[in-house]
């Protein structure tokens, strides 16, 4: 996606284009005083399409300027989290807020909104709730019950299925029907009460959630996988793309694996948390650490242009390349801390 300078350049070009076709700003007033006394209707028409040009070229890079944000705070959180509760719940519910609630979520953006032409912010959010919609299965399928036979917390399986919505569904679906349906950000919003709700009944003792090394084995198992399947996706792009400078495909790809890495960083973050006392016994805590840090260095990769030149080429860097590295790096520090935790 071009690029704030771009858009900048744009709408320098279009003004200089205007006033040329119009003998600048005098030119202008004139052609307003000459409408107002009464100028044939051919002009008036012509008048008002340069009117219409000019704002739908101002209309959608100043409004992908002033929308788009790629918001990678790695010191982010839920703020204080009550005694008793999950600061990794608390956690995805903090994130679903900033991203939906108190944020613009842009994914379902109709073609009508200037944020329709974003690709890096939504693809980076829908990142983010993938890593959010894994560790919701994880709650509802491991860590929110006593066993696997144990009955679902009924907070969670809600939560769970609604945070699999596509993010990409708007008041209007008109493939599906011509009435309103539920918008992606109203299912997500309802996710995070039924978050907030299990966590609340967590710190009062109506809810279970088991810091046992076996449920965060497999938790870190599960989402170990999920970033296997991301560098697969990254090596396919690689492998597609390799040697184009620029192209409308790889920062899709690079920004959707930066928001699901980012949302795996603050939810393992917070899990370190829950998990402490674990953490502490097994003497995991430099172990621990190192891995936070590769994920935070993969999730906070922030180069100006996507570029995916191959791998060893001389000059031209490929940052799909630079970030499966780190994303690989990651995942083995994942798998070992999940080694020392089976001992």
């Amino acid at each position: 996606m071009p690029n704030a300078q771009d858009f900048a350049a744009r709408l320098r070009q279009a003004i200089r284009a205007v006033r040329q076709r119009f003998g600048g700003t005098d030119g202008l007033k004139s052609g307003v005083r000459r409408l107002n006394q009464g100028a044939g209707p051919w002009r008036a028409i012509k008048w008002a399409v340069a009117c219409v040009v000019v704002l739908s070229l101002l209309y959608y890079p100043i409004g992908m300027m002033v929308f788009h944000s790629i918001n990678d705070d790695s010191e982010f959180g839920p703020g204080e989290v009550a005694s008793g509760q999950s600061c990794a719940v608390a956690q995805a519910a903090a994130l679903i807020d900033r991203e939906v609630v108190g944020g613009h979520w842009i994914p379902n953006d109709p073609f009508f909104f200037p944020t329709a032409a974003l690709d890096n912010m939504p693809n980076f959010q829908t990142g983010i709730f993938a890593a959010l919609s894994r560790f919701a299965v994880e709650l509802s399928d491991q860590l929110g019950r006593t066993r696997g036979s144990s009955q679902v917390d009924p907070d969670l399986e809600k939560a769970v299925g609604l945070l699999k919505y596509p993010g990409n569904v708007w008041i209007f679906n008109l493939s599906t029907s011509l009435m309103p349906t539920a918008s992606s950000e109203s299912q997500y919003i309802a996710a995070r009460r039924a978050l907030l709700r299990y966590n609340e009944r967590l710190g009062t003792g109506k809810a279970v959630f088991e810091r046992r090394a076996d449920n965060l084995i497999a938790t870190l198992d599960r989402i170990g996988n999920d970033m296997g399947s991301g560098s697969a996706l990254l090596d396919r792009r690689i492998q597609e793309g390799g040697g184009v400078i620029f192209d409308r495909t790889s920062d899709d790809v690079f920004y959707q694996t930066k928001g699901r890495l980012y949302g795996y960083y603050l939810i393992l973050r917070e899990l370190g948390h829950d998990f402490s006392v674990i953490i502490k016994d097994k003497e995991l805590d430099s172990a621990w650490d190192q891995m936070l840090g590769s994920f935070r260095t993969a999730a906070t990769l922030d180069p100006l242009v996507i570029a995916n030149c191959a791998p060893d080429a001389q000059f031209c860097p490929s940052h799909l390349a630079a970030q499966g590295f780190y994303l690989l790096r990651a995942r083995t520090q994942l798998q070992e801390v999940a080694n020392i935790l089976l001992k």
